[in-house]
């Protein structure tokens, strides 16, 4: 069995579940076809971490909950709910609901108790037995938390109202009015209950819960007018988290930038651009390493919070629509526009969880031994390159992977832009070899050599003296042959072995 395994930044990154392609087996799939599969190594040297960790069509949400034993995830189609028991690495039970999942929070420390925003405006409230009791809001909603100190969820979406539902009271409390005309993102500081709420204008608001009112309003744009290739374009926050000590945030925005902020300064500490120009999906603060793991659609960033150092990055095979980190150690799973949902081990990052303690023994067992290395078929090139070879278009698309200064592009599409961009390579490739061809020739014949050599062999080198003697002299020999008693590679030694092997002393006639 071989793991598939990249290695960004000489930091081993293991796929652990999930495959490369959407390779699932439908029920209708035909015996042969199963069969043939059998010859496939992709699918035959596969690892399910979690059995049926996977939608029928796409996976939009997961996360785990805060016991750590159970992890929950949403998707399509059709829509549908989805809970895994780690302690028996499979799905626990699965619900399907009348309309698409937005953005879901669990009130319990377990799968019992968990809310769901759904797509077409509806509150759903889920116990263990199933759907509880749902309600409605006013505007359609894009984000949504639980406080758990007052009871309350928060809702935001396309209104500049964030809506309040109180479970102790059951009832809808009055809103929290912002200045942002929709709310995008709203995040919950864990040390100290401060309300975070990223609008669609570019606007940070924070709120104070036992006041309800806001405390602060920070614009990002100024921060990052310098850093968007089109100032005018429209700024959003796509992303928001707090570290645990209660005095670091982590934004992310819809130009795909990252920005640390001390909640003590408004500019912000550190900007990370992802360099794909896509929303930013998801930030964690990753304590144990000292790392933020960032994503967008297209790949997942590990990089260092104090200066930005790049540690690693993932890049799925599919687009990505959430990242979920497991806590203290090194697992991600990552949601997306695929049937099965990924999971990568990056021990350089943290250790495996308890529930999957064997990972650690197995990729142990794996860096001894020759694993399958990715974008093999890959060509690195610059942002200039690909301006040369006319390929600027494929920035921000699957065919160009971001790493470090420049891309990865696939070595078949680089040879026929390459071609295309300069069609006459191909003639002065021909012309060259032909030209190497001659060279090589000329090289294996008898030349002459030059006077300054042949004095320095007259004088230091004697070769074959006594044939030249035999001969009447080096002067009476042709000047075509005076190379066989001036190169010392023609040196022919009368006292070696081999000499004498191949002429034998012949005893003197009697």
């Amino acid at each position: 069995m071989s793991l598939a395994v990249s290695n960004p930044n000489n930091v081993k990154v293991y796929r652990v579940g999930g495959s490369a392609r959407n390779v699932t087996l439908p029920e209708w799939l035909a015996k042969k076809a199963k069969t043939s599969l059998k010859k496939d190594p992709e699918w035959r040297n596969r690892i399910e971490l979690v059995q049926d960790f996977e939608f029928p069509q796409a996976s939009y949400k997961i996360k785990l909950t805060r016991d750590g034993k159970y992890a929950m995830a949403t998707g399509v189609y059709k829509p549908q709910v989805r809970v895994y028991d780690f302690s028996e690495m499979s799905m626990k039970f699965e619900r399907h609901s009348d309309c698409e999942n937005v953005d879901f929070t669990i009130l319990s420390d377990d799968w019992t108790k968990s809310v769901h925003l759904q797509a077409d405006r509806t509150l759903e409230f889920h116990s263990r037995f199933g759907r509880l009791y749902s309600t409605r809001i006013p505007r359609f909603g894009r984000t949504l938390e639980y406080h758990h100190p007052s009871c309350d969820v928060l809702v935001g979406g396309a209104s500049s109202d964030v809506y309040r539902l109180n479970l102790e009271q059951g009832r809808f409390l009055n809103p929290l009015l912002t200045d942002s005309p929709g709310i995008n993102k709203i995040e919950i500081n864990p040390a100290h209950q401060l309300f975070c709420f990223g609008g669609d204008d570019g606007h940070l608001e924070f709120w104070d819960p036992r006041v309800r009112s806001r405390i602060a309003r920070v614009d990002m744009m100024p921060s990052l007018s310098e850093m968007l290739d089109d100032a005018t374009a429209p700024l959003e926050v796509s992303a928001l988290s707090f570290r645990n000590d209660g005095l670091h945030l982590g934004v992310g925005t819809s130009s795909g930038h990252v920005l640390l902020y001390d909640l003590r300064s408004p500019v912000p500490r550190i900007i990370k651009d992802h360099q794909y120009g896509q929303a930013i999906r998801n930030v964690h603060w990753h304590d144990r390493s000292g790392n933020i793991v960032s994503s967008d659609r297209k790949i997942v960033r590990i990089w260092d919070r104090e200066n930005g150092t790049p540690f690693t990055s993932i890049e799925p095979p599919n687009e990505i629509n959430d990242v979920c980190v497991v806590p203290d150690s090194g697992l991600l799973f990552i949601a997306g526009e695929a049937v099965q949902m990924h999971s990568y081990l990056v021990p350089d990052l943290g250790p495996a969880p308890r529930f999957a303690s064997f990972l650690d023994s197995l990729t142990e067992e794996l860096a001894e031994t020759q694993a399958q290395v990715l974008y093999d078929n890959y060509k690195f090139v610059t942002r200039g390159e690909l301006r040369k070879l006319g390929l600027e278009k494929v920035v921000g698309t699957t065919a160009a992977k971001a790493y470090m200064h420049g891309y990865f592009i696939d070595s078949r599409l680089y040879e026929r832009a390459r071609v295309i961009a300069n069609p006459f390579a191909f003639d002065e490739y021909r012309k060259q070899a032909v030209r190497d061809k001659i060279d090589a020739k000329r090289a294996s014949r008898i030349t002459a050599t030059p006077a300054a050599t042949k004095a320095v062999a007259k004088d230091k080198v004697k070769i074959n003296q006594n044939l030249a003697n035999k001969l009447g002299g080096a002067a009476a020999v042709d000047d075509r042959f005076k190379s066989v008693f001036e190169d010392p590679d023609l040196f022919v030694d009368e006292e070696s072995d081999a000499f004498k092997l191949r002429n034998p002393v012949m005893a003197p006639g009697r």
